[in-house]
């Protein structure tokens, strides 16, 4: 829905218009104050100190950047995105929450994360945003400026999906209160590794409002992204696994998240 240069089509337009995406996309997707906590562990596991600078590349409304100011006055944060209107979204509903305090110490740039960046303790790529890079030229050009981007022990966090699940057609549906969430997958290119995706949402008691945000991305897998990060010049890949019940059945669609030391 959104364009390269993150400015809303007309169709963009007519949804806003309707609905909240941004209230809605954050409801049935996002937990930063859970995400906060989470890194913070893996990161202290794996380096036994705490990360103090963040940067949240692809950070829309910068929900991880607003938790990550709030544990103190040494932590810092710095958001990154293309899209001016999910930045000023953020800006103008979030950022009154914070203190003075918390906002001196949050920034944030309408910018390519694939120019150089500032230096942090911990980068962030979620909500799979790298995977509109479909070349691995570019990928890992993206991973090689994170690691020289991270402080000395730095770590780059990567979430990714998978499974036998998302080689085709996918519909799911989720009910929040007062909202109904849908996630479709259109198919799936098994010579390219491209899906097209897109979430809907349904307001109770309103018609379903279909493609409020799409996706055209190629779906990396796990040792693609971890041999590109090791070119890149990482030391070592880590997996974190969800997909796996108790007998180590996987499931048919897995999420993971990937951790590389700088």
């Amino acid at each position: 829905m959104w364009a390269a240069n993150g400015k809303k089509s007309s169709r963009a337009d007519l949804v806003i218009s309707v609905i909240d995406i941004y209230a809605l996309y954050a409801k049935a997707l996002q937990n930063p104050a859970a995400d906060v906590g989470f890194f913070r562990y893996l990161y202290r596991e794996l380096r036994g100190r705490n990360p103090k600078r963040l940067r949240e590349d692809f950070c829309g409304t910068f929900g991880v950047c607003r938790e990550w100011v709030k544990l103190g006055p040494d932590y810092r944060a710095h958001g990154r995105d293309l899209s001016g209107e999910a930045l000023d979204y953020g800006r103008a509903h979030y950022l009154p929450t914070l203190t003075p305090s918390q906002r001196r110490r949050l920034t944030l740039a309408r910018e390519n994360v694939l120019t150089p960046g500032p230096a942090a303790d911990l980068i962030l790529a979620q909500n799979f945003s790298y995977f509109n890079f479909k070349e691995r030229a570019t990928l890992k050009r993206y991973f090689v400026n994170c690691r020289k981007s991270l402080r000395s022990g730095g770590v780059l966090a990567l979430d990714i999906f998978g499974g036998p699940g998302t080689h085709t057609r996918v519909f799911e549906r989720t009910a929040y209160p007062g909202f109904v969430y849908y996630w479709e997958q259109y198919g799936f290119d098994p010579v390219t590794h491209e899906a097209r995706v897109a979430v809907h949402f349904k307001p109770k008691g309103s018609k379903i409002v279909r493609d409020v945000f799409t996706y055209d991305w190629r779906l990396w897998t796990i040792p693609e992204v971890r041999e590109l990060l090791a070119e890149a010049g990482f030391k070592k890949s880590h997996v974190y696994w969800e997909g796996a019940d108790k007998t180590g059945k996987v499931e048919r669609i897995w999420m993971a998240m990937i951790l590389a030391e700088k």
